[in-house]
């Protein structure tokens, strides 16, 4: 029984099925979601502080840079958002065997894409 293990992984030969995609975009937007808080927070407040704030951070907004950025997170809201969604469906019992979970992360992957476009255009 000498078998020889690799001493460190290879993570770029792993293969991952599309619903491991989806769970480490699932992470990884909630992270972005997560240190971008204190930002959209701050953001909310020159908008309501007063008609002043507000006409700076609307002009601020109009950049293409701040936009991008923007779209960038609202796919990460977008996709955190369906991605819960299928967890949580998941967890309840309503989607079942293999071919549900692929065809459910297939879902989460085009209807947060879509909305993102979608919202994207409505947003420049």
């Amino acid at each position: 029984m000498n078998k020889t293990r690799p001493k460190h992984l290879a993570l770029h030969k792993i293969k991952l099925p599309l619903a491991g995609y989806v769970s480490i975009l699932h992470r990884f937007s909630g992270a972005i979601l997560f240190l971008a808080l204190p930002l959209l927070l701050a953001m909310l407040d020159q908008s309501l502080r007063s008609i002043e704030t507000f006409t700076n951070l609307a002009e601020y907004l109009d950049h293409a840079l701040v936009k991008l950025a923007l779209i960038g997170l609202m796919w990460a809201f977008l996709h955190h958002f369906c991605a819960g969604l299928r967890y949580l469906a998941i967890d309840l019992h309503l989607v079942h065997g293999l071919s549900g979970a692929r065809a459910s992360s297939r879902w989460v992957l085009a209807v947060s894409l879509a909305l993102t476009v979608l919202l994207g255009v409505k947003l420049w």
